[in-house]
C-alpha cells in the first residue's frame, strides 16, 4: 500500500463505515476495523508523529479539558463555578504547564511544546487553555479562593454560611403558609429573618469595599461570581417574592438636613426683614422749622 493514499484510505473507510448506521453489515465491521488498525499503525515517514510520551501529556490535557467543561457546564445555574470546579481548573494547569515545559528529549524533533501547540495555524491546546483561563478570570474566582486556591477563603466561608442560614430561614418560615405578594406585605419572613439577612447584606457591602480600594485589575469592581449570584438571588427573594425592605438606619439625619435645607429661605427672608427695619431713616426736623414752632407755642401761651 502507497503511503500517501494511507491517510485518504483511511478516511474512506471510516465514512464508509459510518454512513452504514447503526446496523452495520460483517463487511462494513471489518472495513472498520481495518480503518482503526490502518490509522493505529502509524503515519506515514515523512510526518512528524508524537512521542509517546507527548502523546501521555494531550491525551491528559484533553481528559481534563473535558472535565473542566463539564463542571462549568453542570455548576452554570446556580453559579457554583469557583467552588465545585477550581479542582478541575487546579489540574489542567498542572497538564498544561508540563506540555509547555517541553517534557522529553531536547532534540527539535521530540519538543512536546513545538509539537502540541505551535505545530500547526490553530492551536487548539492554546486556544482551549485560553478560554479557560479567561473565564476563570472574568468570574474573579481569586476573590474566593485562598493564595494558593486550596480552598476558600474565609469572608467567603463567612458569607456562604451566612446565605445558607438565610434561605434556611425563608424555607423554614414558609413552611405551611401561603405567600401574600399583595404591597406592603410583612409576611413572617420579613419578621424572622430580618437580622441574617441584614448581616448578609452587611458583607457583602463590606466585601464589596474592600474588594474595590484592594483591586486592580478589569474586574476589580466585582466580586467572584458565586457571590454575586448568591446575594442577587437572596436579595431578589427579599424585595421581588417576599416584598421585604430593610429599615433605612439614616432616616433621622436624613430628615434633619431636609427641614433644615427648606427652613433656609424663611431664616434669610426673615432676616433680611430685621436687617432692614434697623437700618430705616429716621426723620429729623430741620433747626428753623423747630424754632418757629417754639415761636408759635410762646404766643399761644401769652395770648
Amino acid at each position: 500500500l502507497c503511503r500517501p493514499l494511507l491517510p485518504a484510505l483511511t478516511l474512506a473507510l471510516f465514512g464508509l463505515a459510518a454512513a452504514a448506521g447503526p446496523r452495520q453489515s460483517p463487511a462494513l465491521e471489518l472495513a472498520q476495523e481495518l480503518a482503526e488498525e490502518l490509522w493505529s499503525a502509524g503515519l506515514p515517514g515523512d510526518l512528524p508523529e508524537l512521542e509517546p510520551e507527548c502523546r501521555s501529556l494531550l491525551s491528559a490535557f484533553a481528559e481534563g479539558s473535558a472535565a473542566l467543561t463539564g463542571c462549568l457546564g453542570r455548576r452554570a445555574r446556580p453559579v457554583r463555578l469557583c467552588q465545585g470546579c477550581r479542582g478541575h481548573y487546579r489540574r489542567l494547569l498542572a497538564q498544561y504547564g508540563s506540555i509547555a515545559r517541553a517534557v522529553g528529549n531536547s532534540s527539535e524533533s521530540h519538543n512536546c511544546a513545538k509539537s502540541i501547540l505551535t505545530s500547526d495555524r490553530l492551536q487548539i491546546v492554546v486556544t482551549l487553555s485560553e478560554f479557560f483561563n479567561e473565564t476563570w478570570e472574568a468570574a474573579n474566582c481569586a476573590n474566593c479562593l485562598k493564595n494558593n486556591s486550596e480552598g476558600l477563603s474565609n469572608s467567603t466561608e463567612e458569607f456562604l454560611d451566612l446565605f445558607n442560614k438565610s434561605l434556611t430561614c425563608f424555607e423554614h418560615n414558609l413552611q405551611g403558609q401561603a405567600i401574600d405578594l399583595s404591597s406592603n406585605n410583612y409576611t413572617e419572613v420579613c419578621k424572622n429573618c430580618n437580622e441574617t439577612y441584614t448581616k448578609l447584606n452587611d458583607l457583602y457591602t463590606h466585601l464589596q469595599r474592600m474588594n474595590r480600594q484592594g483591586g486592580e485589575s478589569a474586574h476589580s469592581a466585582h466580586l467572584c461570581i458565586d457571590v454575586e449570584d448568591a446575594m442577587n438571588i437572596t436579595r431578589k427573594l427579599w424585595s421581588r417574592t417576599f416584598n421585604c425592605s430593610l429599615p433605612c438606619s439614616d432616616t433621622v439625619p436624613v430628615i434633619a438636613v431636609s427641614s433644615f435645607i427648606l427652613f433656609l429661605p424663611i431664616v434669610f427672608y426673615l432676616s433680611s426683614f430685621l436687617h432692614s427695619k434697623q437700618k430705616k431713616r429716621i426723620l429729623i426736623l430741620p433747626k428753623r422749622i423747630q424754632s418757629n414752632a417754639n415761636l408759635v407755642n410762646i404766643q399761644e401761651k401769652y395770648s
